[in-house]
């Protein structure tokens, strides 16, 4: 009884879980996964299709490295709105299994942010 009922429950999980990974794909990939026989298997195809190999990853950092670099704070923008999308692009360097320090951010602000602002960073 107790193994009926262990197996009734790995077979509702196992449900369970595929289905929710249908509802959170689109529907263009829906038919590519469609066939696959458990959650696992839907798990590792995305891995391999949607991660990237080290040599992928390591030009998305490069790339966002650059994006980062390349940032200046607009005079229309508010500190919050450029740190914001700084953090944004860090967190993605981040994501990407790089270090990307807290300081950086910092130096980066103040380095690029408007002379009118000069007196905020004194004090």
């Amino acid at each position: 009884m107790a193994q009926l009922k262990s197996h009734t429950t790995k077979k509702t999980r196992t449900s369970r879980a595929k289905a929710t990974l249908f509802v959170a794909i689109s529907e263009v990939i829906f038919p590519r996964i469609m066939t696959k026989k458990s959650a696992f298997e839907i798990w590792n195809y995305f891995k391999i299709e949607y991660e990237g190999d080290e040599r992928l990853k390591g030009m998305q950092v490069l790339n966002l490295v650059s994006e980062f670099e390349m940032q200046k704070m607009k005079e229309s923008e508010t500190i919050k709105e450029y740190t914001d999308k700084l953090l944004c692009i860090a967190n993605k360097i981040r994501l990407l299994g790089s270090e990307f320090s807290d300081s950086r951010i910092v130096q980066k602000i103040l380095v690029t942010i408007p002379e009118r602002f000069d007196a905020t960073i004194s004090s």
